[in-house]
């Protein structure tokens, strides 16, 4: 445990001159009994402790802790290029992916949101954000090949979503003619604990924004985006315009979109180990431990013992101390 006041800790030394001066004027009492020592004490014990808790929920005290949150949201973002068909990924790689993302779907608890955004030449949004399993189920299924790899704009539109009042559009940019929000201050890269982006790849850029710079727009709001490079490290072959073509992804843009954005960065070459890597995504995300001020437990308890201490005085010597 940590305090963000510590300074106000010194407060505690006042607490023994009164813990001093209450038994040396006890034992002076002529009501003093050892076997009744327990009972008489027990209000002026409770009300030290709910001292002692006051003076340290005035040092503001935090922890690391996993709290629940209302609002979480994750984009699965997945490329939807040609390559996806190849079979490398029994029975394709568009299969085997959406097969995953079903999985991953089912598993996520009630209150986590998902939205959907499906990138080839251009990124579409599919589904927004829900958390309606039927819906996103229905989106998933919705994915169709189409030529080219923009996987720049899957990152800005999946920031969209997440912050449809920022302007942000599909060139990386804002929007000409929309002014951001002047109160927009970066925040640390990876510290929003309330959303994240899972992006899904098994080609390389060859269309759109730069990926790294559309990375930087969300390390600037603190979304994490997990990388996926999907496929066999040599690539696979499908055909295309007659021509056999082998496809592979861009693993060192996958990494540094990891690294700016403070997540990290998975190859998965195979159905289950694409499964494996989604399950490790959610319990990052799902199961995220925050320093986090706990000033009102402490308070609230300083106030519970303070009320048992006045109770108890008042019932057993009509007064409150």
């Amino acid at each position: 445990m940590r305090f963000l006041w510590p300074e106000a800790l010194w407060l505690l030394a006042a607490a023994a001159p009164l813990a001093a001066a209450y038994l040396a004027r006890t034992r002076r009492g002529s009501h003093f009994r050892l076997e009744l020592s327990r009972a008489i004490h027990a209000p002026a014990m409770l009300f030290l402790l709910g001292l002692v808790a006051t003076l340290l929920a005035v040092a503001r005290p935090t922890a690391v802790i996993t709290l629940p949150s209302q609002s979480r949201t994750i984009i699965l973002a997945i490329d939807v290029s040609l390559s996806m068909r190849a079979a490398d990924v029994l029975p394709n790689r568009l299969a085997a992916a959406q097969a995953a993302a079903r999985e991953f779907i089912a598993q996520q608890p009630n209150d986590v949101r998902l939205g959907v955004v499906s990138f080839a030449g251009t990124a579409a949004l599919l589904q927004q954000p829900t958390r309606s399993r039927e819906d996103l189920l229905a989106a998933i299924d919705r994915l169709q090949l189409d030529r080219h790899t923009a996987i720049g704009s899957g990152i800005v539109v999946s920031l969209a979503t997440l912050y449809p009042r920022d302007g942000l559009d599909v060139v990386g940019s804002f929007t000409p003619g929309r002014k951001t929000d002047p109160n927009f201050r970066p925040v640390p890269a990876g510290s929003n604990p309330n959303a994240a982006i899972i992006l899904l790849t098994d080609g390389r850029r060859t269309i759109g924004p730069d990926p790294l710079q559309a990375a930087r727009l969300a390390a600037e709001r603190g979304v994490r985006i997990y990388t996926v490079g999907f496929g066999s490290p040599p690539g696979g072959a499908i055909n295309l315009d007659g021509y056999s073509v082998y496809m592979m992804f861009d693993e060192a843009t996958l990494k540094a979109i990891a690294e700016l954005t403070n997540a990290e960065y998975f190859q998965a070459s195979s159905a289950a180990e694409l499964k494996k890597v989604y399950e490790a995504v959610s319990t990052k995300f799902v199961l995220q431990r925050e320093q986090t001020e706990i000033t009102a437990f402490f308070a609230l308890a300083a106030c519970g013992l303070l009320a048992l201490a006045s109770l108890l005085s008042i019932g057993w010597f009509n007064r409150v101390f």
